[in-house]
C-alpha cells in the first residue's frame, strides 16, 4: 500500500511538471505570435470600426476607418468629411480592437498615390502640418515625397484669381489631409 501512494505521488509530480512545461510553451508561443502582429494588420481587422487617433499636433480625430494603405489611413470623420492620415502622424490610437487580420492588411499603394487621387479629382482640401497649421486649397502636384498646394479659401474653386499662394509640403510634415 505504501508503494502505491509513493508511485501515485510521483505520477502526480510528473503530471504537474508536464503541465507547467506545456503552459510555459503555450505562453511563449503566444508572445511570439503577438510579436509578429503589425499595427497595419490591427487596422485592417478594424475596417468599419470607429477609432480615435491622437496626432503629432496633439489634436485628436474620431471617425470610422474606411480604408488603409501601407502608410496611410482613410477616416470618415464625425463631421462627414473624409481625411487621409499618414501613419507617421499618429502618436496613439484609442478604441482600436485587439484583433488582427492577415487576409488583407492594406492596399498596396503608398500615401503619394492616395494623394494623387485627390489631386486628380481637384478636391478642395484642408492640410494640417506638424506645427498645427491648417492650409486650405487644392493639391496641384504630388511628388515622390512632397505635395504642392495651391492655396485658396475653403469653398472657393481653384481659379487663378482665387489662388493666394503656393505651398510645398514634405510628406513628413503632413498630419491630416481633409477633403472638403
Amino acid at each position: 500500500m505504501r508503494w502505491d501512494r509513493l508511485f501515485d505521488d510521483l505520477e502526480a509530480q510528473l503530471g504537474a511538471e508536464e503541465r507547467r512545461e506545456r503552459d510555459s510553451e503555450v505562453a511563449d508561443r503566444t508572445r511570439r505570435e503577438r510579436a509578429s502582429v503589425t499595427l497595419s494588420a490591427r487596422f485592417a481587422a478594424s475596417l468599419g470600426a470607429t477609432v480615435r487617433l491622437r496626432l503629432r499636433t496633439g489634436a485628436q480625430v474620431r471617425g470610422r476607418l474606411v480604408d488603409l494603405g501601407e502608410d496611410w489611413l482613410l477616416l470618415r470623420l464625425e463631421s462627414g468629411t473624409d481625411a487621409v492620415v499618414p501613419v507617421h502622424a499618429l502618436t496613439g490610437v484609442a478604441d482600436l480592437p485587439g484583433r488582427a487580420s492577415t487576409a488583407r492588411t492594406a492596399r498596396r499603394f503608398a500615401l503619394g498615390y492616395a494623394l494623387r487621387g485627390l489631386s486628380r479629382d481637384r478636391a478642395q482640401v484642408a492640410v494640417t502640418d506638424v506645427g498645427g497649421q491648417i492650409t486650405t486649397g487644392t493639391i496641384d502636384v504630388v511628388g515622390a515625397d512632397f505635395l504642392d498646394l495651391a492655396q485658396h479659401a475653403a469653398g472657393e474653386s481653384r481659379r487663378a484669381e482665387n489662388v493666394t499662394g503656393r505651398q510645398t509640403l514634405p510628406f513628413s510634415a503632413l498630419v491630416l489631409v481633409e477633403s472638403r
